[in-house]
This record gives C-alpha cells, structure tokens and sequence, in this order.
C-alpha cells in the first residue's frame, strides 16, 4: 500500500495511512516503510518533510538503514546541498552502515560536480578494492569528472578499464568524452567518437525496433546506416535474426545468417543461440540439434544454449533427453544455473512425473538456488492433483515449510 501510493506521487496519502497504522497499533511501522515515504518526498524533492521524518523515526528508536541514508544523500545532492549530503554521510559512517553500489556512485558524482576527481578515484578504488564491480553509472559520473578537468588521458585510461571489465559505453560516456575533447581542442579524436556513437545509436535503435517487430522500418535503418558508410557488426545482424525469429520467419533468418557470412561477418555464440531458440520454437527440434552438436564440438557451449536445449526437449515432452543433457553439463564444465534447474523442474510438473521433478527441486536447493513465481505456481498445483501420491505430497508440504 504505500509502496503503491508513493508510486501514485500521493505522499499525503502515504503518511495519512502511515498515522493510521500507528493508531490501530497492531503493526507498528518499520524502517522499510519510513523509507520508502522519505524516498518519496526525496524524489518531489520536499528535503524538509523527509527530514521531519528522518528524524522521527530515529526518535522511535529505528534504526535507519543504508537506502534511508543513500535516499536523503540523493535528495540533498539534487538540490546543491553538498555540505548537508557530506554531514548525512558522516553519520551514516559513525553508524558503521555498509555503502552499497548506489552510495559510492552517488558519492563519486558529487565530487566530480564539485571538482574534487582525486576524491572521487579515491572512492572508485576504495570501492573496488571491498569487491564492488563498478557499473556504467559509476564509470560515467568518474569519466565526466575527468574531462570537465581536461584530464583525458586519464579519462582514456578509465575507459580501456571500463571496456576491459565488460562495461559497454553508453551516449552518456561519449557525450562526455566528446565535450572533454572539444575543450582539449582535440578536434579528430571528438569526430571519431561522434561516428562511433552514431554506430551505437543505430544498433540501439534497429535493435529496439526488431523487439517490437517492426522489421520492415528496422531494414530502412539498417540500409542507412550502410549508406552513412557505418559497417553493421554482429550485434546489428543479431538484433535482426533475433527479430525474425520472434515473428516466426526462421527460415528468413537461416537465409540472413548466409548473408551475413557472406559479407565476411563471423556468427558468434549468440547468433547460433538465437536460430537454435527459434528452431525450438518451430517444433523443429532436429535442426536445434544439429546446432547444438555443432557448438559443443567446437567446445563453444555456453549455459545459454543448453537451457535452449533443455527447453526444447522439455516442450516436446524428450523428458529423458533434458535429463540427460542437464547431467551432462558439468561433465562439459558448464554449470546448470538457476533458470535451467526452473526450466526442467516445470518440464517434469508439466510432464506429470511429479517425482523426478521433486528431486530436482531438492538438487536445485541444495545449490542455493530459489524457485522463480512459475515453478512454485507449478508446484502448489501438485498439492491438489489426484494422480500425486501422499508420499510426494508431504515432500512438497515440507518445500514450501521451508
């Protein structure tokens, strides 16, 4: 409910009810609740009334929580209060409250606004060095400090980092690369990122409009982007055969696989997955297969084409098969993740071999992985079917105990 009213933008709402709940008294408010109001008044930025309520809660004797501390940083870093935000941070380290990723990202923006990017590195690499993996967010606030100084071989550094560590470059990092290079009067460098952001902006967009199948003006897009002399990769031709197979046209996307040879483009891992997916989904098992077979010969099997797989011979009832392919992935040292043990639990529900898939269901705990809404749908329907024997019913009665 009041997750529900702060979404609606009803904050008078939220703490109207929250007085509500204090006067019944049944269940009293708790830190997530008052966070969840504060982040509110944050995010209209009404700073004051979100102290108000900070402030209460301490009074309470609730203890604030990290998302309480990182809300009101947030709120008073939008509003230029820098010194307030730097107090609130003090104070969240005097209550030894661990930061998360959205703290340090927060805190790296906001002495880069302030021109202090020797503090903000500082931060970047205390937050590495306690096993944080920076994100785009925290690469672009760092980069964006660097070059409103003019460091760019600094900022260049950073990127090769961010590149390295498999995070891809947004518009955001290369409008902020462009600008430092304008103001370094590095003219060329700037023009070679403007053409590279177009390449990334047509991919985005092809890719964007192939989801939403509108095919037809993807190929317009992708025909200009030729035009502007702007080479598609194997992500564009991707984008295209992962659009074809969505409208079923996978015989049109086996055809656009040729042709992308034929331009000298190499297939990847994720072109074989997306036509073995549509194969699947075309009932044409057999030419999965042979995919399928083609990748693990070449020893280029990943997590992603065996749950394809999985998922396949589960939908065509190939129960044994899915069995079998799953007990062989860690034989190929590639490990069953959550979505596959998801995958084939619900295979055997489905199938009505109740069982084996409570077998699985105990496997999968014993790695620590959690049952995703459609496997315990799957499972609490078992509870009520006639054909589930009193010795399976009582293994699920103590699944969902636990």
């Amino acid at each position: 409910m009041f997750k529900g009213l702060c979404r609606s933008g009803d904050n008078a709402g939220a703490l109207k009810l929250l007085r509500n709940m204090e006067s019944y008294g049944h269940f009293m408010p708790n830190v997530v609740i008052y966070s969840t109001i504060i982040d509110s008044l944050c995010k209209d930025q009404l700073l004051p009334q979100a102290l108000r309520l900070f402030k209460e809660l301490k009074v309470k004797g609730i203890s604030p929580n990290v998302v309480t501390y990182t809300t009101l940083i947030r709120g008073m870093c939008t509003l230029g209060q820098l010194k307030e935000a730097r107090e609130m941070l003090t104070e969240m380290f005097r209550n030894n409250i661990t930061l998360s990723i959205e703290t340090y990202n927060m805190l790296i923006d906001m002495y880069c606004k302030d021109g202090k990017v020797g503090e903000a590195r500082d931060i970047f690499v205390h937050m590495t060095e306690r096993g944080f993996v920076p994100n785009i967010i925290t690469y672009s606030a760092l980069l964006d400090g660097y070059c409103l100084r003019g460091e760019m071989d600094e900022a260049e550094k950073l990127m090769d980092l961010m590149v390295e560590n498999g995070c891809k470059p947004d518009v955001v990092t290369y409008n902020s690369l462009i600008n430092g290079y304008c103001k370094a009067k590095k003219i060329d460098k700037a023009l070679g990122l403007l053409q590279e952001m177009h390449f990334i902006t047509y991919n985005t967009l092809i890719d964007a409009l192939c989801k939403d199948n509108q095919l037809k003006l993807a190929h317009q897009f992708f025909k200009e982007m030729e035009a502007h002399g702007l080479k598609p990769n194997v992500i564009t031709w991707n984008s295209f055969l992962d659009g074809m197979c969505r409208n079923a046209q996978i015989d049109k996307a086996v055809a656009t696989v040729k042709e992308m040879e034929s331009t000298g483009m190499v297939p990847n891992i994720i072109t074989y997955s997306i036509l073995m997916d549509g194969f699947c989904e075309a009932n044409r098992l057999r030419e999965a297969m042979d995919i399928f077979s083609f990748l693990t010969a070449k020893g280029l099997h990943d997590v992603r084409a065996y749950t394809i797989m999985i998922k396949g011979f589960c939908k065509e009832g190939l129960l044994a098969k899915a069995d079998e392919l799953l007990k062989n992935m860690e034989d190929n040292k590639c490990f069953p993740n959550e979505c596959i043990f998801n995958t084939i639990i619900r295979g055997f529900i489905d199938g009505k071999d109740a069982k084996r898939g409570l077998e699985l269901v105990s496997l999968m705990r014993n790695k620590e992985f959690a049952a995703d809404n459609h496997t315990i749908s799957s499972l609490v329907s078992l509870l009520t079917d006639p054909n589930i024997g009193d010795a399976d019913k009582d293994l699920l009665k103590k699944f969902f105990e636990n």
